[in-house]
């Protein structure tokens, strides 16, 4: 299992193989669960992965407490980071792997579409799965002109906290987020240089605690400081992995000073004053951040003038760089809906077709199997709609749609909110 992918497959990157997955699904493309582990965190067992793989990438890597989701980005997981690990796999038609950057890299416009592709030259953004057992700790995303200095992207990051993926809601179900209004920076330095000296430096007492509520999220924009509860939370997110520590315990654990200079340029390693200046500290400290930040679900405009068999709803929709629906199909219904975007779905309950492949949730499954839960939908397959089809006669269909930036239906749904 601590192969160079987590599957018994080749991998290849000809371009013939690209255009092969590509016309098959005719503008559809199949991926492979990307699994990523961390050291730092214990698997709440809410992936549906076999527990006897959440180990699955040697002695020293950490569980399996990740899935990334249309991902292009490499994770961050230090020197025995497998080649691939994060990015997500094309399965084509005749069983091997391409790997999903190489492909966009390749195909461009024909896989995110001409006005992403001519914008950002690239796809820049991505979903994930976090399931930690614990709470993380109390930590900050880099701007994006911080993120420059190391020759890294800024990460801004919304959550949406899935009923289908939360059969439990961990250790403790409280997300800390940003700073209390009033205060200071002399208070942050002070709680910030108490991270080498041992223990707990109880910084999150300069914080907010939130509640989880399932069907609900957050918008949090790079630069906010926050430490997510232990649920297994959907993250919409810029196609990024930069993070800087600002705990120094979490979970009865110290956490390693050089995690509090993690991706700080190494000039500025020792300076309290640049670590603060990555802060939005007006966000930070923002006395409505939670009617700002909060998210509740939006019904569509698409929905709204549909039939009571289908529901969809914007569940990720005040940043920028990116965002994410949830659909709901009713037992035995069918709908073709349009879209202005590729994106990435994941199916989270039920089972059924889409464009006629086999879509159906993951109940128990190991890191090396591949699975029918995930795809790639290209903007000209979006754009003629795809038909989502529930084949149970029972349980709902429910699936969650990424999408990139500057979303052209989300735009224009602004202006009617």
């Amino acid at each position: 299992m601590g192969s160079e992918t987590t599957f018994d497959m080749r991998v290849e990157r000809d371009r013939s193989s690209m255009d092969g997955a590509l016309n098959h699904g005719e503008g559809i493309l199949r991926l492979a669960p990307a699994w990523v582990a961390r050291r730092s965190f214990i698997p709440g067992g809410r992936l549906r992965v076999d527990p006897s793989h959440l180990y699955p990438f040697g002695k020293g890597r950490g569980g399996v407490n990740t899935r990334w989701l249309g991902s292009t980005v490499h994770a961050d997981n230090g020197p025995d980071t497998g080649p691939y690990e994060g990015v997500s796999m094309v399965v084509t038609p005749k069983g091997a792997l391409l790997p999903f950057d190489a492909v966009v890299a390749e195909l461009g416009a024909s896989v995110i579409g001409d006005r992403q592709w001519n914008a950002y030259g690239g796809l820049t953004a991505f979903a994930k799965f976090f399931d930690s057992l614990y709470p993380l700790p109390f930590h900050v995303h880099s701007q994006e002109r911080d993120a420059a200095l190391i020759g890294q992207h800024g990460k801004s990051e919304a959550y949406y906290y899935s009923p289908q993926m939360n059969n439990h809601l961990g250790m403790q179900s409280i997300t800390y987020l940003g700073l209390r209004p009033g205060t200071t920076r002399a208070q942050v330095i002070e709680r910030l240089k108490e991270h080498s000296a041992g223990g707990d430096n109880r910084i999150s007492d300069l914080s907010v605690g939130y509640r989880t509520r399932l069907t609900g999220g957050w918008d949090v924009p790079a630069g906010v400081l926050h430490a997510p509860a232990s649920v297994c939370t959907y993250e919409p997110q810029a196609a990024s992995d930069v993070m800087t520590l600002f705990e120094s315990w979490s979970n009865n654990a110290e956490i390693e000073t050089n995690a509090l200079w993690r991706d700080v340029p190494p000039e500025y390693v020792g300076d309290f004053d640049f670590l603060v200046d990555m802060l939005a500290w007006n966000e930070n400290v923002d006395p409505d951040f939670a009617t700002r930040r909060v998210l509740s679900p939006q019904e569509t405009s698409y929905s709204v003038s549909g039939d009571n068999s289908f529901s969809e709803k914007w569940v990720a929709y005040k940043s920028p760089a990116f965002s994410a629906k949830e659909l709901t199909l009713r037992p035995g219904a069918a709908v073709t809906i349009p879209d202005s975007d590729a994106y990435g779905i994941v199916c989270v309950q039920g089972r059924g077709t889409l464009a006629g492949l086999p879509l159906e949730t993951v109940t128990m499954i190991k890191v090396s199997d591949l699975t029918n839960d995930e795809y790639f939908v290209t903007a000209e397959a979006a754009s003629r709609g795809v038909e989502i089809r529930n084949t149970s006669d029972v349980e709902p269909l429910v699936c969650l749609k990424h999408y990139g930036p500057g979303n052209v239906e989300l735009e224009a749904a602004r202006l009617l909110w």
